[in-house]
């Protein structure tokens, strides 16, 4: 019982000690900086020239932000047209080939040993065409002559006839067996660039497996998803501007194609822009830049200069000399020597703005514009 009474003293001790403190922090801490009274003069801006901007009349580049993976136009994967084992497979990945080079070869022995068979059996059946061939020449003398029936020389047409059928059944086989044993051997369909060597010698691998993957740089383009409300700006032959992480500079490009299906899944549709070729581009790589849809005269600013930090988006303009909070109603956004431009509904242009890097300002601020800073 002493126990409980001690501790609920020290509680009550440290209570104590804790609301003195925080009145002491009250009655010592500095008093808030007064506001301007309803009246008083507002301290002078000095600003430079640079910190301004004038609203005027422009051609605003309509522009579509896109993006997308960068793919070459003419890729293909060598495939295994016959099993068996790999041979001779001598490529690596950046090694460059020709249309027509050979890439590799699958262990011929066994279609050889195919192909002789086939080629010995239409010798065979050649030969039974040969006797039969004999043996209706001579009854057809005979009937002539009037020593046999018709119905014997019938049937000698008939036995001509089936091992002609089967000459050239065995003859199809060896034609089958010698494309076999051709396909036996790899060529590469395209010129370009090993990207991916899937195999390696002496696996035995299967019909239609991948051997090597070979892309070729020279016509490279982009593939890129649009929202359909998008997708109806865009028109064949339209510019386009891309960046690429770790690419010194921009690069550009061209609408090519336009998918004329959309995606079932998300409605998207997907344009093919060409890109120039580049030393630093390759397959693979993801690029996303602007893509110019039309050019219109519009009075517009910098998007930075329209400050957002109240319920209606404004601009600080300066008119006689101090600032005025005027609302802006923002139109169509673009591109205009490089920046983001925003077109202004309901303003004239001739209208001196701040900049956004300035910061906010209290309405009814004096400036001063130092026209001489740049």
């Amino acid at each position: 019982m002493p126990s409980k009474k001690i501790s609920l003293l020290i509680t009550v001790l440290v209570l104590l000690a804790a609301g003195g403190a925080y009145q002491w922090k009250r009655m010592h801490a500095p008093a808030p900086a007064p506001l301007p009274a309803a009246g008083a003069q507002l301290p002078l801006v000095a600003l430079s020239a640079a910190d301004t901007v004038l609203l005027e009349k422009i051609e605003l580049q309509q522009t579509l932000p896109i993006s997308g993976p960068i793919k070459a136009v003419n890729a293909a994967f060598v495939k295994a047209r016959v099993a068996g084992e790999l041979l001779d497979l001598q490529v690596r990945e950046g090694d460059t080939v020709q249309a027509g080079q050979v890439i590799a070869r699958i262990d011929p022995t066994e279609y050889q040993a195919r192909l002789r068979q086939a080629q010995q059996q239409a010798q065979s059946a050649k030969a039974q065409v040969d006797i039969a061939q004999r043996s209706y020449d001579n009854n057809r003398s005979l009937v002539d002559q009037g020593f046999i029936s018709k119905t014997a020389l019938e049937t000698s047409a008939f036995t001509l006839a089936a091992s002609q059928a089967s000459f050239q059944a065995a003859q199809s086989g060896v034609d089958v067996l010698q494309k076999a044993l051709d396909d036996a051997v790899m060529r590469a369909p395209i010129g370009g660039l090993i990207a991916q060597r899937l195999a390696q010698n002496g696996e035995r691998i299967a019909v239609d497996a991948r051997v090597v993957e070979i892309v070729d740089l020279s016509r490279l383009e982009l593939e890129a998803s649009l929202s359909p409300e998008d997708s109806m700006q865009v028109r064949i032959g339209q510019s386009a501007q891309l960046r690429i992480d770790g690419a010194e500079q921009g690069i550009s490009a061209r609408v090519a194609r336009v998918n004329p299906s959309a995606s079932a899944t998300n409605r998207s549709v997907v344009v093919y822009l060409s890109v120039n070729p580049h030393p630093q581009l390759r397959q693979g790589l993801f690029a996303q830049g602007s893509l110019a849809t039309g050019a219109q005269n519009l009075v517009a600013l910098p998007l930075s200069a329209v400050r957002t930090d109240k319920p209606q988006p404004y601009v600080q303009a300066i008119v006689q000399g101090k600032v005025v909070h005027l609302p802006a109603t923002m139109g169509i956004r673009g591109e205009y020597q490089g920046q983001t431009m925003v077109a202004l509904e309901d303003m004239e242009p001739g209208l001196r703005v701040l900049r956004g890097s300035v910061g906010p300002l209290l309405a009814g601020t004096p400036v001063n514009i130092d026209e001489a800073k740049k």
